[in-house]
């Protein structure tokens, strides 16, 4: 399938809970629990654990309906605000946050996150503490100059932005003015955490083919650093998961801080 016929996420959407199935579950023949479970979890608490990027309000810029990646964050932060630009996806993050019957059960990744913490006993409050510390999921416009308008958030200390930036964006120019809308959400100082996946083309999820930017680890440390952000920390991880879902070649992670 070319490129061109392929689905954009923010514009056409997709299954939230097919995504979650597809790269997130529990099943035990679900090949990207490597790469889209405990490579975030891992570099997040490892990231959080060294005490220096903690605040009032973080601000969540992810695609689908995950919430794995916030159970470091929540230890550090008194307040979570996601945004999503999917119904479908506020939706099914909402059915998790209000624990109703069906919801998608995260207890798999709650316990590998107190693992790799070393608190396995502990995974049961971890859920309860990210719910808590979640009190508004706001729908947002990525068109809009103020994307959450007519809302008006607080500046934020820090922003985590998981795999969001490679399903919307059409090109490089997108890739930069999307991380100039995410600076502006953020404090003098304050720090951007992202998330990707290097030489993606696309991801599937159903029967549709959703869009990816192609982009690699040199073109995003200058892409921040030309919107005025320090690099803190990136790291790599070549791909281990087995599937013809999606075609990605790596991941990256980028822990950077705006410039006062």
């Amino acid at each position: 399938m070319e490129s061109t016929t392929h689905k954009l996420y923010h514009v056409h959407g997709f299954d939230s809970r097919q995504h979650l199935e597809n790269y997130f579950s529990d099943k035990p023949d679900m090949a990207f629990q490597e790469d889209a479970l405990k490579f975030p979890i891992e570099s997040l608490t490892k990231t959080f654990s060294k005490g220096h990027i903690r605040g009032d309000v973080l601000i969540d810029l992810s695609n689908g309906s995950f919430v794995h990646h916030l159970y470091a964050a929540c230890e550090f932060f008194q307040h979570i605000i996601v945004l999503k630009v999917s119904d479908r996806c506020i939706m099914e993050l909402k059915r998790w946050l209000d624990t109703r019957t069906g919801a998608f059960d995260w207890g798999h990744a709650a316990k590998l996150h107190g693992e790799i913490e070393g608190r396995s006993d502990q995974f049961p409050d971890k859920e309860e503490k990210v719910r808590s510390a979640i009190p508004h999921v706001v729908k947002c416009d990525l068109d809009k100059e103020n994307m959450t308008d007519p809302v008006l958030l607080p500046p934020a200390d820090c922003i985590i932005s998981v795999w969001l930036l490679d399903v919307i964006c059409k090109n490089q120019d997108d890739y930069k003015r999307y991380l100039r809308k995410f600076s502006g959400f953020l404090n003098p100082g304050g720090h951007l955490i992202l998330i990707g996946a290097l030489g993606e083309t696309f991801m599937t999820v159903g029967r549709d083919k959703i869009h990816v930017f192609t982009y690699d680890e040199d073109f995003a440390r200058k892409a921040l650093v030309g919107e005025g952000f320090v690099i803190d920390n990136c790291k790599v991880k070549k791909r281990t998961a087995v599937s013809d879902l999606s075609d990605y070649k790596a991941l990256i992670f980028i822990a950077a801080h705006k410039e006062k």
